[in-house]
């Protein structure tokens, strides 16, 4: 398979080749996006990694233009970026995103999951959803479950360690959540947790790593301060006190209610751990709990 390469860094470039070309894949490089929007026309190739900071990507609007014209087949896009995307379309209508630094690794992972994707054939986007939703999605929140969650998070932890870049996880619990089944029933339970994970998607970033944790959810934000995470948990709360079901038709509206912590890392350094993180975050859940709950506690490591 030829991968596409549109990236004016020499150094990354040749990266990009060496594991490009370490996967038995041919690597075709471009220097601007006409060029690149010539090959792809052409069905030269299929998988495009571009560069949002040192190309023209974004002021020639390629993504855009791939997106919304014919081509002779679907074309996966891996953009490159110095940070968390914007939400524009450039962003919207790109498969994946990789962070810089880069690394070989993230490199290899993300390529294999984009060539995996374009085997299945048929419609892309479908294609996709296909495979990620059986092994990565709970299916009651539509969340990342626990075992992609800390996958995901590590990765993105593992960034933020080589860019020396701040780190914050959040923890969010619905309070009272056992008593409400008990008392509801499981299926006014599981739709307490459809919605609250909607709430929490919402009021998220649309590129933040989310997943579902017990009868909660956790979400890992990296280039985040603690401060800023506790603002994060802070929409999600308000937002969840706006929703009120019923257990039956004539039955009182159930309100709901969450607890949150925060663990906050200035920097990541190679002491500083995942499991770490998310027990300092449980415990700030805990205690925003037992101080009455509905509220955020923040701790900083």
């Amino acid at each position: 398979m030829k991968i596409l390469v549109l990236d004016n860094d020499p150094a990354q470039r040749a990266l990009l080749i060496q594991v490009i070309q370490g996967r038995s894949h041919e690597a075709l490089a471009c220097e601007n996006s006409l060029e690149a929007w010539q090959h792809l026309k052409a069905g030269e190739a299929r998988f495009l990694v571009a560069d949002r900071t040192n190309t023209d990507v974004d002021e020639k609007r390629l993504v855009e233009r791939i997106r919304s014209e014919r081509l002779p087949a679907p074309i996966y896009i891996l953009l490159l970026t110095n940070r968390a995307p914007n939400l524009d379309k450039q962003s919207a209508h790109a498969d994946d995103h990789l962070f810089k630094p880069l690394s070989a690794l993230d490199l290899r992972t993300r390529i294999g999951i984009g060539e995996r994707i374009l085997n299945l054939g048929g419609d892309l986007a479908q294609a996709r959803d296909q495979l990620e939703n059986l092994a990565l999605y709970d299916p009651l929140s539509s969340l990342l479950n626990q075992k992609a969650f800390l996958h995901m998070a590590q990765g993105e932890m593992e960034r933020a360690r080589r860019s020396q870049a701040p780190f914050s996880l959040l923890m969010l619990d619905v309070d009272n959540f056992t008593v409400l089944n008990e008392r509801h029933g499981r299926r006014v339970g599981d739709e307490v947790l459809k919605l609250v994970a909607r709430v929490t998607r919402e009021k998220s970033r649309p590129y933040d790593c989310l997943g579902r944790w017990d009868s909660g959810f956790v979400s890992a934000l990296p280039n985040v301060i603690g401060a800023d995470a506790e603002k994060v948990a802070g929409r999600i709360i308000q937002g969840v006190r706006s929703i009120y079901i019923t257990a039956g038709q004539e039955g009182p509206p159930i309100s709901v209610e969450m607890s949150a912590g925060v663990a906050a890392a200035f920097h990541v350094t190679p002491s500083t751990s995942l499991d770490g993180l998310l027990e300092q975050a449980r415990i700030a859940m805990l205690r925003a709990r037992e101080e009455g709950g509905n509220q955020v506690f923040l701790a900083y490591l």
